[in-house]
């Protein structure tokens, strides 16, 4: 724990104690922990003197934020309107099965997430999703096992 504080400290200090930074401190920390627990927030909190409520306010409205542990790889499919019409459900299937995890959910393990979501700006091209930052449209079921096989 008091590891974890330090760097929170260390990456509140980087963006030079600024509370008019506090999303991208934010970001920050979400990509350092994979998600933002309570007390990293309210570190946070106390350090820019910025109310608890108002922090939750922020990383409750934008989805990027966690307030839960996520896989050290996501997978994200969209079911938006295009990509649910092109075979999002079949792909979103496909996905869970691969990684063994529920749209929603985390691996016991830690190794996976799965996240749907509405869009991913990529209509043409779906159904879509993204694996760890890499696009794939329309993805074979042997593309996404041995996409999740290419994980640590």
């Amino acid at each position: 724990m008091l590891e974890t504080m330090g760097k929170v400290e260390e990456i509140i200090a980087l963006n030079d104690n600024d509370k008019e930074r506090l999303i991208q401190i934010l970001l920050e920390l979400q990509k350092e922990f994979r998600w933002l627990s309570r007390e990293v927030l309210e570190r946070v909190g106390k350090k820019l003197d910025v109310p608890i409520n108002h922090i939750y306010s922020l990383v409750t409205f934008y989805s990027h934020f966690s307030l839960v542990p996520k896989g050290r790889h996501v997978m994200s499919v969209c079911v938006g309107t295009a990509c649910h019409v092109r075979g999002a459900e079949r792909l979103l299937d496909s996905v869970a099965s691969a990684v063994k995890c529920k749209p929603g959910c985390t691996t016991s393990d830690e190794k996976f997430s799965l996240d749907t979501v509405n869009c991913l700006g990529a209509c043409a091209l779906g159904p879509v999703m993204v694996a760890d930052g890499e696009y794939m449209s329309n993805p074979t079921p042997d593309e996404i096992s041995r996409k999740v096989e290419s994980c640590e």
